[in-house]
């Protein structure tokens, strides 16, 4: 179903995102929506500040996906929408497990993942009519103990490597999830409660 939209409110959205996992739950939540992508970043991952708490870097870096967004559509001349950034972040003891650079960086981080319990931060930001608009979702997940061979032949899927946190709980990494507190949709990396909270703020109204 299409969201309900006032006379005044514009009917669609940018997505400040290349996640297909975004673009999947937006499309579940019958948002329309355009991809407004600026050029690729030099890394994997936004590197955080010196001294830069864990939770205060995935809020700033959403903040800053939407905002660039929002001058990458002033610039391009493009049709004014409001523009949606997200960003998620595994957390370990105040350390970001972000995306894996390679192999040995997705087993030393399923390694530190294995029989602990994480915190998974996913920040939402929105530009709109010139005003910044932002969110989060914070979710507990305990892993299982996880054998070497387990997080060899994970590797060997090829799903860790586009993941904060070398995971997926919507694969094949869900068997590693013994429990969760929070938003499923949010180690996703798009927390739908809180998405159709800042849409709202759009006048983009869901059911």
């Amino acid at each position: 179903m299409r969201p309900r939209l006032t006379d005044n409110d514009m009917t669609a959205i940018y997505l400040a995102s290349r996640s297909p996992r975004r673009r999947e739950l937006l499309t579940q939540l019958g948002v329309e929506h355009e991809l407004l992508l600026p050029p690729p970043a030099a890394g994997p991952d936004e590197p955080q500040l010196p001294g830069e708490a864990a939770a205060d870097y995935v809020r700033r870096t959403a903040r800053e996906k939407a905002l660039l967004g929002a001058e990458t559509m002033r610039l391009r001349r493009l049709p004014e929408r409001p523009v949606l950034a997200a960003d998620t972040t595994v957390i370990l003891d105040a350390e970001v497990l972000g995306k894996p650079v390679d192999r040995a960086d997705a087993i030393r981080i399923l390694q530190r993942l294995s029989g602990s319990e994480h915190e998974v931060h996913t920040a939402l930001a929105m530009v709109c009519r010139g005003q910044l608009h932002e969110d989060v979702s914070i979710t507990r997940v305990r892993f299982r103990t996880l054998a070497p061979r387990d997080i060899e032949r994970y590797c060997d899927t090829g799903e860790p490597y586009d993941k904060a946190g070398a995971y997926g709980i919507q694969g094949l990494g869900g068997v590693f999830v013994q429990h969760i507190s929070g938003s499923f949709t949010g180690v996703m990396g798009l927390p739908l409660y809180e998405t159709a909270r800042i849409l709202a703020l759009a006048g983009i109204v869901l059911p």
